[in-house]
C-alpha cells in the first residue's frame, strides 16, 4: 500500500510544479493584448506580465509581434507588488540564444548576426539574442579604416570562443572571409595553366617585382621578368591599379604561389641576335651598369653586351672602368663575341679606335725628333709621355754621349719637358724607344766624317788628370791614356802638358755606335818610326835609328 502512497505523492509534487513554472526558466505565453509600447503576455498559471515591444525587435528593425503570437519569455519573479509576473523576452531570446550557438560552436558552423555597436578594441555583434564581442583584427582581412557600411547587416560569423558562466562570446568575420577566399583561390588556381595568357591589375610594387592580382589570387611578376631589357626598378614599367597582360610561368600546388611574366608575351631580341650583330661589326650603345671587371653596355632594349675591364683602353691598362665611361653614356663598341646559350655579347671599346702604338709608328719613323713630359724616372731609364696617351722610354745608355747613365738621370725631374729621337717603335709589344742624345743628329758622325782608322789629327788638350789627359776633336771628347802619350816610358807623364796645347795623334780607332774616338800619341811615334825606316832604309843596313830620324825630319822639313 505505501508503494501506491509514494508514486501519489510523486505525482502531486509534479503537478504543483506544473502549476507553478519555477523563477529563471523559459516558459510559454501568448500575446493578449498591446498597449503603451508593451505586450501583455498570458503566461498560464493565472499569471500575466508585461514586456517593453522594443525586446522583440533586431537591432535597426521594427517590432515583429501580434496579438495571438505565441512567445517564449523569461520568466524572472512569479510575482511582483502589482500582482503580475516580471518576464523578459530578451532573456529568453538569449538563453534560447546560447544553446542554439552552443551548438553551431561544437559543430564549428558559422552563426548569423549583425554589427550594432562599437567598443574599445572591436564591435559589439547580435547573434539573434546573445550579444558577441566582434575584435577589430577580426573584422576583415586586412585592416578596416571604417566599419559604417558593416553596421547592422545580417552576415555570418565564426565563433571563437564561448564562456556561458561569464556570458563571453568572441567572434570573427575574417575568418569566414578567409575561408571563402581560399575557396575563390583554389577556384581561381585550379582555372590558371602554366603558359596561359591572363589579365591582371597591379596592387603592389616592391623593390623585387609587383604583386597582380588574378581576380581573387595574387602573382609574383618578378623584375627580371618584366621586359627583355634591364629594369632598375619595376616602377619604371608599372603603376599600381594598371591592368596588364601577363603570362602564368609556373603555379606552385603546394604553396599556391604564381609566379607571371611579362617579356615572355614579347618577342625575344636574343633569337635575331647573331644575325643582327656580326662578329667584328660596330655599333653604338649604350652604358647601363659599370662593376670593377667591366661596363654592360646595351645594344638594344633586351640586348646587353660587356666590355671587359682589359678591352676597354689601349693604354689605361689598370684604371677603374668608371674612370674610361660613364653611366648612360653612348660609346662605340665591336661585336668580339656572342655566347646565344649563356645570353651573353662580349664587346670591346678599344677595337673602334686605331692602336695608338700602330699610329705613332706610322706617324713617326725612327730618327723623328719628339717632345714630351717626364711622366716616371726608374732605375733603367725615363718615361716619357707621347701623342696618343702612350710613353716612350728612354733607356740609361741613350741620355747622354759623355756622362754615365747614372749620372746622366740625375738632371731630370718628373714633369721636366725633354726632346729625344724616335730609335725603335715594337709595336706588339707596345714599345717605343727613344734616344735623348741622339737629339740634333749624329754631330760625332759629322765630326769624325774624314777619319779613319790610322789618320792623324790634331787635337787640343783640355784637361790634365793623373790617369792620361783629356782631348778633344771638332767637338769630340776622347782620353789619352798614360801609357799612350809616348812611347818613351820617361815621357808618359801628364804633366808635360798644358790645358790648350795642340798635339798630333793617331786614331786608333772609330766607334761611331758608341760615338768614341780612339787616340794614341805613342802609336802616332811608333808610325812615324816605321814610315822612317822604309823610306830612308832599315837599320839593318847599318844606319842608326837617329840618322834615319834626321833624314826623315830633314825631308818634312
Amino acid at each position: 500500500m505505501s508503494n501506491a502512497m509514494d508514486e501519489f505523492e510523486a505525482l502531486l509534487n509534479e503537478s504543483f510544479e506544473m502549476d507553478t513554472p519555477e523563477e529563471g526558466s523559459v516558459v510559454k505565453g501568448k500575446v493578449i493584448a498591446i498597449e503603451a509600447g508593451q505586450a501583455i503576455i498570458d503566461v498560464g498559471y493565472k499569471m500575466e506580465g508585461r514586456v517593453e515591444l522594443k525586446e522583440f525587435a533586431d537591432p535597426g528593425e521594427s517590432p515583429k509581434i501580434a496579438v495571438g503570437d505565441e512567445v517564449e519569455v523569461f520568466l524572472r519573479q512569479v510575482e511582483n507588488s502589482r500582482g503580475e509576473a516580471v518576464i523578459s523576452r530578451e532573456m529568453a531570446r538569449r538563453e534560447e540564444a546560447w544553446d542554439r550557438l552552443e551548438k553551431a560552436y561544437a559543430a564549428e558552423e558559422r552563426v548569423e548576426g549583425a554589427i550594432f555597436g562599437r567598443v574599445k578594441g572591436g564591435f559589439t555583434v547580435d547573434l539573434g539574442g546573445a550579444v558577441a564581442f566582434l575584435p577589430g583584427s577580426q573584422v576583415d582581412v586586412r585592416p578596416v579604416r571604417d566599419a559604417g557600411p558593416l553596421m547592422g547587416l545580417k552576415q555570418p560569423f565564426q565563433v571563437l570562443k564561448m564562456d556561458r558562466r561569464r556570458g563571453n562570446i568572441v567572434v570573427s568575420r575574417r575568418a569566414i572571409l578567409e575561408e571563402s577566399r581560399a575557396e575563390q583561390r583554389a577556384e581561381v588556381i585550379g582555372n590558371l595553366t602554366e603558359g596561359q595568357e591572363v589579365d591582371g591589375v597591379v596592387k603592389n610594387i616592391t623593390e623585387y617585382g609587383a604583386f597582380v592580382d588574378l581576380g581573387g589570387v595574387d602573382g609574383l611578376l618578378h623584375v627580371t621578368d618584366m621586359a627583355w631589357r634591364r629594369v632598375n626598378h619595376p616602377s619604371e614599367i608599372l603603376a599600381i591599379g594598371e591592368t596588364i597582360k601577363v603570362q602564368v610561368i609556373k603555379i606552385n600546388k603546394e604553396t599556391h604561389r604564381i609566379s607571371l611574366g611579362m617579356k615572355q608575351l614579347q618577342e625575344d631580341p636574343w633569337d635575331l641576335v647573331a644575325a643582327k650583330y656580326p662578329l667584328e661589326s660596330s655599333h653604338t650603345g649604350r652604358v647601363t651598369n659599370i662593376t670593377d671587371y667591366g661596363a654592360f653596355v646595351e645594344l638594344e632594349p633586351g640586348v646587353e653586351g660587356l666590355v671587359h675591364v682589359s678591352e676597354m683602353s689601349w693604354t689605361k691598362k689598370n684604371v677603374h672602368p668608371g674612370k674610361i665611361v660613364s653611366t648612360s653614356q653612348e660609346v662605340e663598341v665591336m661585336v668580339l663575341e656572342i655566347d646565344g646559350a649563356k645570353r651573353r655579347v662580349s664587346l670591346g671599346l678599344k677595337q673602334t679606335m686605331r692602336n695608338p702604338w700602330e699610329v705613332f709608328a706610322e706617324t713617326h719613323p725612327e730618327g723623328t725628333e719628339v717632345e714630351g713630359e717626364v711622366k716616371n724616372i726608374t732605375e733603367f731609364g725615363l718615361f716619357v709621355g707621347l701623342d696618343g696617351d702612350i710613353d716612350g722610354m728612354v733607356h740609361l745608355s741613350d741620355l747622354s754621349w759623355d756622362q754615365r747613365g747614372e749620372e746622366a738621370i740625375q738632371d731630370y725631374r718628373k714633369g721636366d719637358t725633354v726632346q729625344a729621337v724616335v730609335s725603335e717603335v715594337d709595336v706588339e709589344k707596345e714599345r717605343i724607344s727613344l734616344s735623348i742624345k741622339g737629339v740634333g743628329g749624329d754631330k760625332f758622325a759629322e765630326a769624325v766624317g774624314g777619319v779613319k782608322r790610322g789618320s792623324v789629327v790634331t787635337v787640343n788638350v783640355t784637361s790634365i788628370e793623373d790617369g792620361g789627359i783629356e782631348v778633344e776633336y771638332e767637338g769630340m771628347k776622347a782620353f789619352i791614356r798614360r801609357s799612350d802619350l809616348s812611347r818613351d816610358r820617361a815621357e808618359q807623364r801628364p804633366e808635360r802638358f798644358s790645358v790648350g796645347d795642340k798635339v798630333d795623334v793617331r786614331i786608333t780607332n772609330v766607334d761611331a755606335k758608341a760615338h768614341r774616338l780612339g787616340v794614341s800619341i805613342k802609336a802616332r811615334e811608333i808610325a812615324e818610326e816605321k814610315e822612317a825606316v822604309e823610306q830612308y832604309g832599315s837599320s839593318d843596313s847599318g844606319a842608326s835609328l837617329g840618322d834615319i830620324l834626321g833624314a826623315a825630319l830633314k825631308g818634312d822639313e
